[in-house]
C-alpha cells in the first residue's frame, strides 16, 4: 500500500466523512496529494488534517459537483497547485429521499439527479480532458451502489441516478481505453456511513437491511476506500469499464420483498 500511488495527484469528491474521507487518508498513505471536493468547508479541513498527519499532502476546494463551474475550478485548482492529475474518485451524492414514484416531489428528483449523475458526468468531463491534455493516462473509479444494478421499492430516483453512473462509466471507459484512461464503478450495498445513519435510523428499517446481507453486517467505510485505491492503482492496470460490487452478499440472493 505505501507506495502504490507514489507521486501521483489524486481528487476525491465527497471527501469529507465516510468513504471519502477513509479514500482520501489511503490515497494520502498510498503516496498520492490529494485535492479534497465538498461542499462543506469545515469538515473539509478537517479530512485535510487527517491526510497530513498520514503523512501526505493535501488541498480541500468547497465544491458544488451538480454546477460545471465548481467542478472545472476544482481541476484548475488542482493542476495549479500540484501540477497534474492522475487519479480521481468520483464519490460526491445524496441519498435523496425514499418514498413510492407518485410521491416523489420533482425538486427532490431534480437534485438527486443533479448531484448523483450530473455530478459524475462533470466530473469526468473535466478530469478526463485533463488527463487528455497531459498527454492520456488515468485512472477514475466512480460511486454508484447496488441501487445501480437493481430496482429497490421506494428508492426509485436514487435507483435512476446510480443505473446512470453504471451507464456513464461504461460509456467513458469505451471512449478513453486507447488513451490509456481507465474507468470503474464501485457498487457497495449499505455500508456504516453518516448517510446511512441518517437514511435508516429507525432499529426496524436496520433490522430488514441487515437481513439482506447474508455475511451478517454491514460494510465498513474503510472496506471500500481500499478498494478504490487498489482500482486507481497500477496493480488493476487491465481493468476499465467494470463494476466492482462490495456486498457482503447482497446481491447473491433474491430481491428484496416489496
Amino acid at each position: 500500500m505505501a507506495t502504490e500511488l507514489h507521486g501521483k495527484v489524486g481528487i476525491v469528491t465527497g471527501g469529507t466523512s465516510g468513504i471519502g474521507r477513509d479514500a482520501a487518508v489511503l490515497f494520502a498513505k498510498a503516496g498520492a496529494k490529494v485535492v479534497v471536493a465538498d461542499r462543506r468547508e469545515a469538515e473539509g479541513k478537517e479530512t485535510i488534517g487527517l491526510v497530513r498527519a498520514a503523512g501526505g499532502d493535501g488541498l480541500f476546494v468547497k465544491t458544488d459537483v451538480s454546477q460545471a463551474a465548481d467542478v472545472h475550478a476544482l481541476v484548475q485548482k488542482t493542476v495549479e497547485k500540484f501540477g497534474r492529475l492522475d487519479v480521481a474518485f468520483n464519490n460526491a451524492g445524496i441519498e435523496g429521499s425514499f418514498v413510492p414514484i407518485v410521491e416523489e416531489a420533482e425538486e427532490v428528483w431534480d437534485r438527486t439527479i443533479d448531484i448523483n449523475l450530473k455530478g459524475i458526468w462533470l466530473c469526468l468531463k473535466y478530469e478526463i480532458q485533463q488527463m487528455l491534455k497531459q498527454g492520456g493516462g488515468g485512472a477514475i473509479v466512480n460511486m454508484a451502489s447496488v441501487a445501480g444494478l437493481m430496482g429497490f421499492p421506494g428508492a426509485a430516483t436514487y435507483c435512476a441516478s446510480k443505473h446512470g453512473v453504471v451507464g456513464l462509466t461504461k460509456a467513458a471507459a469505451l471512449e478513453n481505453a486507447r488513451n490509456g484512461i481507465r474507468v470503474n464503478v464501485v457498487c457497495p450495498a449499505v455500508i456504516e456511513t453518516p448517510m446511512v445513519e441518517r437514511t435508516f435510523s429507525e432499529p426496524e428499517i436496520r433490522k430488514y437491511l441487515l437481513g439482506l446481507h447474508p455475511i451478517g453486517r454491514f460494510g465498513m467505510p474503510m472496506e471500500i476506500a481500499e478498494a478504490v485505491v487498489w482500482m486507481c492503482s497500477d496493480r488493476a492496470s487491465f481493468m476499465t469499464g467494470q463494476s466492482l460490487v462490495l456486498d457482503g452478499g447482497f446481491l447473491a440472493g433474491p430481491n428484496p420483498p416489496a
